[in-house]
């Protein structure tokens, strides 16, 4: 099945259990909110993406805790926890989502390569973070983190 029928799949499902979801992306920049968005009838589910691109947008708009980013670094299981929480808290939905990474091809190191991506979900009962490395393109980078938000969403049981 394709991305977008998926997602209308899932615009859908989500409407008919009334579940509002949010989405705070830094290295995909907004490309999961551009394709959720792409579906008629995505605003019943969707209340909001912020793209957090910098460290500061992270701290000022998502109220990620600069000693973090300090210690752990942007990309980390740490914020991808901070973010997913806080869109969920901050926008009052029942799925969070946070998505930061590395896309490349520049920006890698040995211990945090380029493709390295962390993403949260956040629900009332839960968060769980989930690791990948994707080394490719940027582009297909982003549709690999799609793949992977929409693996969780169509699985997920509210």
């Amino acid at each position: 099945m394709s991305l977008l029928k998926r997602i209308k799949y899932l615009i859908k499902k989500f409407t008919e259990k009334k579940i509002l979801l949010a989405i705070a992306e830094s290295c995909t920049g907004g490309y999961i909110s551009h394709m959720f968005t792409n579906i008629s009838g995505a605003s019943n589910v969707f209340e909001r993406g912020v793209v957090c691109y910098s460290n500061k947008s992270k701290v000022e708009l998502l109220n990620v805790d600069l000693k973090s980013i300090e210690v752990a670094g942007a990309v980390s299981e740490t914020v991808a926890r901070q973010l997913a929480y806080n869109v969920r808290i901050l926008s009052n939905v029942d799925i969070g989502i946070g998505i930061t990474g590395i896309a490349g091809p520049t920006g890698g190191t040995k211990n945090k390569p380029v493709g390295l991506v962390y993403i949260g979900y956040s629900t009332k009962e839960e968060i769980k973070i989930e690791k990948h490395i994707f080394q490719t393109d940027r582009i297909h980078f982003k549709e690999l983190v799609l793949e992977k938000v929409l693996e969780y969403l169509e699985h997920i049981t509210l």
